[in-house]
């Protein structure tokens, strides 16, 4: 990348704080088997909803350099509620790289070490670093895993849809006429259809019982299919503006190929466009996704993804007495807004005009 665009870019207000969010979020999304304390599907029931654990340095009037958690245990009031309380008898240190769960570090190196934890038997005390969910499993392990599928979605559907847009939009433009009438009359058929109701049309013509990897694929297909064909027309604006430039007509003096003037000469004068484009349009398959799994429709339990974490806050009474459960909704707030923020500052810094 030019260092003049680079300088505009740490210029830019809101550009930079935005990376660094977006490196902290994708970060923990490579290591998540060794961030998250816990497997995504380790579930104790008899912790359901508990509450974020409470990070002590105190015991019994003694003041301890080693942070530790009290295990809880819980009552039912008189509405047959569980209300939680700390046993403050015995402290459970935490430490860092401690044996837990045992994990595949991306699905091929085995490991029993997790950044931090409870050190000891996990069975008598867990540490709920951002509380539980309903059948007890921990949900800061979940959000963690759920990253996984939330901000990967983005980029493989991005990939997808402005290949089919390049292609289209590089070829309608290029040749013009018929082909292009024909190809931008297809593409508008695309974009006539709200977006998310187009999404629950193809989602629903596919069956229910899918597994969860076939599932992600299918929304990444999905998502890509509504997204390819307004870009396709931008670009078609583009490449017919291009396609009249004179190093495209000393290409075609030279007997270059169709296909080769298209993908060496048209296109990658898109380029600028395209970068800022894609990257303002990764927040809409995060929420593509998170719709589908919200209503039941994409990831499934117990897989984790943060749209279906969401779920659990359909319920307004669970929200009111389990607040740490709209949490996934704070991720995918910076998740999206991060991007917005690297978007704006990509074509502020593009911008030939500033």
């Amino acid at each position: 990348m030019d260092k003049r665009v680079i300088r505009k870019i740490r210029k830019h207000p809101l550009a930079l704080p935005g990376f660094v969010v977006l490196a902290a979020l994708y970060f923990i999304m490579v290591f998540a088997e060794v961030i998250a304390p816990y497997h995504f599907d380790n579930a104790r029931r008899e912790n359901s909803f508990v509450p974020p654990s409470r990070i002590h340095f105190v015991h019994d009037g003694r003041f301890s350099l080693r942070p530790f958690v009290y295990p809880y245990s819980y009552e039912f009031n008189q509405y047959y509620e569980r209300v939680y309380r700390e046993d403050t008898g015995t402290p459970y240190y935490l430490g860092l790289f401690v044996k837990g769960d045992p994990v595949r570090l991306w699905g091929l190196l085995p490991t029993e070490r997790h950044l931090f934890g409870v050190r000891g038997n996990p069975e008598e005390c867990r540490v709920y670093l951002l509380g539980g969910d309903n059948v007890g499993r921990d949900l800061f392990s979940r959000i963690v895993y759920g990253s996984r599928v939330s901000l990967t979605i983005g980029f493989f559907g991005v990939a997808i849809s402005f290949f089919l847009g390049f292609l289209v939009g590089g070829i309608s433009g290029y040749y013009g006429g018929r082909l292009d009438w024909a190809l931008m009359r297809f593409a508008e058929c695309f974009m006539l259809v709200p977006g998310f109701f187009l999404m629950l049309a193809l989602r629903s013509a596919f069956p229910i019982n899918l597994s969860s990897i076939q599932v992600y694929f299918l929304i990444v297909v999905i998502l890509s299919f509504i997204g390819w064909a307004s870009f396709a027309r931008v670009i078609r604006g583009m490449a017919l503006s291009i396609s009249k430039r004179d190093h495209v007509t000393a290409a075609k003096a030279l007997g270059a190929g169709d296909f080769r003037i298209i993908f060496r000469h048209v296109l990658p004068h898109t380029m600028s466009f395209a970068i800022v484009s894609m990257t303002l349009s990764i927040p809409g398959y995060i929420l593509g996704e998170s719709g589908l799994s919200f209503i039941g429709l994409g990831i499934q339990d117990p897989q984790a993804s943060w749209g279906n974490l969401l779920t659990a806050a359909m319920n307004v009474s669970d929200i009111q007495y389990h607040p740490w459960i709209l949490l996934p909704g704070v991720c995918i707030f910076l998740a999206v807004m991060a991007f917005n923020f690297v978007g704006d500052g990509l074509r502020d810094a593009l911008d030939p005009n500033k």
